[in-house]
């Protein structure tokens, strides 16, 4: 496995971490379609919420969050689509963003971004 793969599930494992312990609960992980994937599906109460995972060593060719552009917003709102069309859902819905900032050496920083359009 690449590094970069590796450093994104590790991301992807910190995010899991981060909400679980603002008390939501992990519904599913990397869920795949022809579409593409979904980093991680968890409840927020009666929300579901669709998490986009991003993970950087540092900032210094941006933000993670910057790398969530329109078009990316745009193909997670289509896997939304796909996964309610497989799955039983009544409630709210709400699409939320997790930046990992993981330096090689020293404290990972992790974000959360409730609410992504």
């Amino acid at each position: 496995m690449r590094a970069k793969d590796e450093l994104g599930l590790d991301g992807e494992a910190a995010a899991s971490v981060h909400l679980e312990r603002a008390g939501m609960r992990i519904v599913d992980r990397r869920w795949r379609c022809p579409h593409g994937e979904i980093d991680i599906i968890a409840l927020d109460g009666e929300t579901l919420v669709f998490v986009e995972v991003k993970t950087r060593r540092g900032t210094e060719f941006g933000h993670p969050f910057e790398a969530i552009t329109p078009d990316k917003v745009r193909r997670l709102r289509t896997l939304v689509g796909v996964w309610l069309g497989e799955h039983r859902h009544r409630g709210p819905i709400r699409m939320d963003a997790v930046a990992v900032i993981a330096p090689r050496s020293g404290r990972w920083r992790v974000e959360h971004l409730r609410g992504i359009e």
